[in-house]
């Protein structure tokens, strides 16, 4: 996994994404390069050990073999050599609710970024003006809207500062060009807002 230097240039942050169902996809790497560009340390942990899958259902299984506990194990030991800095924490899907977890478990946390994805919030979770953006198809089976609205307000209670942005058509994984939820229109928009999300961090 590509490694930060010892500390993020002036403006920049240190992120760490996380890969969907689907592991460490070219979209997931191409990701990462196109934050980097931006002048950010990335860290693109490999949850699923180089196993990658062509589907979301594929993916799933994947996932359910190695199992929740352990890959949120691999997660947090990825992570923790570099929380001291104040991690900006990202991901695809299920790598959102990953990086949500790790985000609301961490005091240092500088910022949330999800992409097609969001996880169940602790009750009692506090997220005191922590900067979240979501990004999401629209509909999405996988996020529904009224789970979507709940979790909005519980972000909001728990002191989130949350932006909550929605494409109307696309696909699941619409970022991902190599997969058919793929919307350029989308995912360009996605990330031009999601690179000014981060460079006001």
């Amino acid at each position: 996994m590509p490694e930060p230097s010892e500390s993020a240039t002036s403006g920049s942050s240190t992120i760490v994404l996380f890969h969907s169902v689907c592991g460490v996809r070219p979209a997931v790497q191409a990701a990462a390069d196109r934050l980097r560009a931006a002048g950010h340390e990335v860290i693109v942990p490999d949850l699923f050990d180089g196993r990658t899958a062509d589907s979301v259902p594929d993916g799933i299984v994947i996932k359910d073999e190695i199992g929740k506990e352990e890959l949120l194990k691999r997660a947090v030991t990825a992570a923790a050599p570099y929380s001291d800095r104040g991690l900006v924490y990202a991901g695809f899907s299920f790598g959102g609710s990953v990086a949500q977890n790790l985000a609301l478990a961490d005091e240092k946390t500088r910022g949330l970024l999800l992409l097609h994805g969001t996880s169940d919030i602790a009750e009692g979770a506090v997220a005191d003006d922590l900067p979240v953006q979501l990004h999401v198809a629209d509909p999405d089976p996988y996020e529904p809207h009224d789970w979507l609205n709940a979790w909005y307000l519980q972000m909001r209670r728990a002191g989130a500062d949350v932006e909550v942005f929605r494409y109307a058509g696309a696909g699941h994984l619409y970022t991902d060009p190599d997969l058919p939820d793929y919307d350029e229109e989308a995912a360009e928009s996605t990330w031009r807002v999601a690179l000014g999300f981060l460079a006001g961090l």
